[in-house]
């Protein structure tokens, strides 16, 4: 038997004789099933096999991703503290070189994660780690491979210690997260908050391939969610998606702006 990944969002299930059926994650409106080539599984040898790691600091942060692109691209962060390390979102991807270099880095005491879209391999990284893998509550059906090391929370904050606190946020998914890295000043978000272009602003999707908007209440939320946390840079999914100043004015003038391009006559200037 061997797990299978989704090729599409990079999300593993469990080990089984033929690959699911379909994958709820990519059926949700968030997220799709790709034109044409329909669902693509990926036995783990294959993903083994057919990739290989990319490790590079990111803007001061060990950023942890593999090539060619497999799911949504996105790259993991080793996040220290005196608590112990925290990788930050997964991705569908696990080798010896990530797990030496890790090591070598004072390996995991946790992994958190975002939201469902990141999930990806989670399970394979805390048996490699022997840690837990904190995720949202509001997220428990998302879980495609359950395992003891998930550890659900509620509530609209979790302290991880050394300075980390996850801040549950909405909006993207109920119980999207991101991570305040006090020590840093940073805030870590994957896309429940997207760094665009112009890093002046960010932005805010119910989904981000579909361009479909989430209400205004569920953008002030987010910006509510944030206000108590000072942050400076504010880091996202993927390589170099990084707003590298004033983040807390960033994020409180683009939910301002979001709500006034939904809800005001013309354009936002």
């Amino acid at each position: 038997m061997s797990s299978f990944l989704c090729k599409a969002c990079g999300t593993q299930y469990p080990a089984a004789e033929e690959p699911p059926g379909a994958c709820p994650i990519c059926e949700d409106p968030r997220q799709y099933v790709p034109y044409g080539a329909g669902q693509v599984w990926l036995s783990w040898a294959e993903v083994l096999e057919g990739y290989e790691a990319e490790i590079r600091e990111d803007h001061g942060i060990l950023g942890i991703g593999c090539t060619p692109h497999l799911g949504i691209g996105q790259r993991a962060l080793l996040v220290r503290s005196t608590a112990g390390n925290v990788l930050w979102d997964c991705i569908p991807y696990l080798d010896d070189e990530i797990v030496a270099r890790v090591t070598a880095e004072g390996g995991l005491a946790a992994i958190a994660i975002s939201h469902p879209h990141f999930y990806t391999a989670m399970v394979e990284w805390a048996h490699a780690f022997a840690c837990p893998v904190f995720v949202h509550e509001a997220e428990r059906k998302w879980v495609m491979r359950p395992d003891p090391s998930v550890r659900f929370w509620e509530g609209e904050t979790r302290d991880l210690g050394g300075g980390l606190t996850l801040v549950r946020c909405g909006g993207h998914f109920e119980g999207s997260q991101a991570l305040h890295w006090a020590a840093r000043r940073a805030l870590l978000v994957g896309d429940t908050v997207q760094v665009v272009p112009d890093r002046r602003y960010v932005g805010f999707l119910y989904s981000y391939p579909n361009l479909v908007p989430l209400p205004p209440s569920r953008v002030q939320a987010i910006a509510a969610a944030l206000a108590p946390f000072e942050f400076d840079t504010i880091h996202g999914g993927w390589w170099d998606s990084v707003v590298e100043a004033d983040g807390s004015a960033v994020v409180r003038r683009s939910a301002d702006r979001y709500v006034r391009a939904v809800t005001e006559p013309g354009l936002p200037s």
